[in-house]
């Protein structure tokens, strides 16, 4: 059994599914920014990465920026096979992709040989997509805003991606709630590992909204409180962590 991922900062991931290679959430290059423009929110990677070599899949769980970066689409082939929300289905198919697969929360498909399941995620406006994938070689669960659909059954997972901070703003509340559903994670999905999502990376962000931006929790804290059965990772950019797959322990 092969399963393991590399993180890119940020949402991004490189997941591995014995042959079967899944980019996520990609923003590997040039800056981001948010309507009405970079004066609100513009963040900077710290290097620029290169596209992953031989990609069966492009999976999105939002249209925003931050998740569906427009520069960084611009690189992919038109012919890439792309699972993603409705709205980052709608953006990449005004960018020419040729196979695309708009998932609804609730809904699964059977693509480059994954099983993957969407479930109800943040709204950010409209409701987003968390993910289950899996094949043979292992199943991980992720959503990159800490919203854990009330529907999703109790069920074993190898691996959960998630933040594990809050980010959010005075008055409007948290946008990001990974402190708060870590341990329902834990409870629900009894993983072997937890990676660290979402805001990691050293990525720098500029404008008016990141003056004002809190963050509830750290890593550190995480790791002090992970389950000793659960392996916790706070990845370092560019480096591939093997996962343990429960499969390959029976």
């Amino acid at each position: 059994m092969n399963l393991a991922a590399t993180y890119f900062g940020a949402n991004g991931w490189l997941l591995e599914f014995g042959a079967c290679r899944v980019l996520v959430d990609p923003w590997l290059t040039g800056q981001l920014s948010f309507p009405p423009g970079p004066w609100l929110l513009n963040g900077r990677l710290p290097r620029d990465w290169a596209v992953p070599d031989n990609l069966d899949l492009l999976l999105l769980s939002q249209g925003l920026p931050d998740h569906a970066h427009p520069e960084t689409l611009q690189l992919l082939p038109r012919d890439l096979k792309i699972v993603g929300s409705p709205s980052a289905a709608k953006l990449v198919g005004r960018l020419g992709f040729t196979q695309v697969t708009p998932l609804h929360p609730g809904e699964s498909t059977n693509i480059a040989g994954l099983t993957i399941r969407a479930t109800a995620g943040a709204m950010v406006p409209s409701i987003e997509n968390g993910y289950f994938i899996s094949n043979a070689d292992g199943k991980i669960y992720l959503e990159p805003h800490g919203f854990l659909d009330s529907k999703i059954e109790s069920q074993s997972v190898d691996a959960v991606i998630t933040p594990v901070v809050d980010l959010g703003l005075p008055l409007a509340g948290a946008f990001v709630k990974g402190r708060q559903v870590l341990p329902e994670l834990l409870k629900r999905f009894e993983p072997s590992t937890v990676l660290a999502s979402t805001a990691g990376g050293n990525v720098r962000f500029e404008g008016l909204l990141s003056s004002f931006m809190q963050m509830e929790g750290s890593a550190k804290d995480v790791a002090e409180i992970m389950p000793a059965q659960v392996k916790f990772i706070d990845p370092e950019p560019g480096k591939r962590y093997a996962l343990t797959s429960k499969q390959s322990l029976v």
